[in-house]
C-alpha cells in the first residue's frame, strides 16, 4: 500500500497569521519548518501503520515550501514545484490513497484560520457542478477522476467540519481551532503530534476496510470561479472555451476535474 500525502501551509500546526504562509515574509521560514515537521510525523504514522511507500506532493504555492534537506527517512520521493503538462496529481497511478495535510477552510468560512480558495487576492469561490466548494472537495473530486480516495484531512475544525460535509467517513485531525482570520487555539506541539499519528493509524485501518467515500462527479465538469474584481476576468480571446457569467464570474467544462482546474 503506498500513500500519497498533498500539502498546503495555512491548516498546519502552529500557523495562523499571513506571515507564515507567504514567501519573503519574516516568518516564512518558520511556517517552511512546521510543515516539514508534520509532513515528517505523517509520514512516520504511515510506515508505522504498514504502509509501503510515502509520498509527498508540497501543494503550497508553487510547491517551493518544503525543506527538502530536512525530510525523514519515512519520505520515499516528494515532488516538488510547478508541472508542464497541468497535471496536479503527480503520483496518482503509484498511490493507493491520500492524505491532504494541513488544509484549510474554502473562501468566506466565519473564523476559518486564513481561509480563501485557491487565491486569497484573486478568487472569492468556486463552484463544481452549481456546488460551491474548497480546496478539500476540489482535490477529493479530481482524485476520484482517478479512482483514488482523501482518507484524511488535516487542519483548523473549520476545515475539518466542511471535509466531513463532502466525505462523511474521511478521518480528520483537528489540530487548532480558528477565533478569527488570523487567530487560532493550538493544539501544542506535543499533542498536536499525537492527534496527526493517531488520525493517521485510524485513516489507513479504515481504507483497508474499505470504510471511505469517494466524491464522483457528474460528466462534463463544469468548473466556475467568481473573482475579486472586474478586471480579473480573462480576455476571451485567450480562453475561448470559457463562458462569462458576470463581470467577475465565469466557467468552463472539461472532461475531469483536473482538466477543468487548469482551463479555469
Amino acid at each position: 500500500m503506498n500513500i500519497c500525502i498533498m500539502t498546503d501551509l495555512e491548516g498546519i500546526s502552529g500557523i495562523y497569521c499571513r506571515e507564515q504562509v507567504i514567501p519573503g515574509q519574516w516568518r516564512f521560514d518558520e511556517g517552511r519548518r512546521y510543515l516539514t515537521r508534520e509532513v515528517n510525523i505523517c509520514a512516520e504514522a504511515c510506515k508505522a501503520a504498514g504502509v509501503d511507500k510515502v509520498y509527498v506532493r508540497d501543494g503550497h504555492g508553487g510547491g517551493y515550501t518544503l525543506l527538502w534537506d530536512k525530510l525523514g527517512e519515512a519520505v520515499d520521493a516528494v515532488s516538488v514545484g510547478t508541472t508542464t503538462d497541468n497535471i496536479r496529481y503527480v503520483e496518482v497511478d503509484d498511490c493507493d490513497a491520500y492524505i491532504l495535510l494541513g488544509y484549510h477552510a474554502m473562501a468566506g468560512t466565519h473564523n476559518g484560520v486564513l481561509e480563501h480558495t485557491m487565491s486569497s487576492t484573486s478568487v472569492q469561490n468556486y463552484w463544481l457542478n452549481d456546488v460551491r466548494i474548497g480546496e478539500v472537495a476540489l482535490d477529493a473530486a479530481g482524485l476520484t477522476d482517478h479512482g483514488k480516495p482523501v482518507i484524511m484531512v488535516s487542519g483548523d475544525s473549520a476545515v475539518c467540519a466542511e471535509a466531513k460535509q463532502f466525505l462523511p467517513r474521511v478521518i480528520t485531525a483537528e489540530v487548532k481551532k480558528g477565533f478569527g482570520l488570523f487567530g487560532a487555539t493550538m493544539l501544542p506541539p506535543a499533542q498536536a503530534e499525537k492527534c496527526i499519528r493517531e488520525s493517521v493509524a485510524k485513516a489507513i485501518a479504515a481504507y483497508r476496510a474499505g470504510e471511505y467515500d469517494l466524491y464522483p462527479t457528474e460528466k462534463p465538469v463544469r468548473l466556475r470561479v467568481e473573482k475579486m474584481e472586474r478586471i480579473q476576468i480573462p480576455n476571451v480571446a485567450s480562453k475561448p472555451y470559457m463562458k462569462i457569467i458576470d463581470g467577475r464570474t465565469y466557467e468552463v467544462v472539461a472532461d475531469t476535474v483536473e482538466e477543468a482546474l487548469f482551463r479555469l
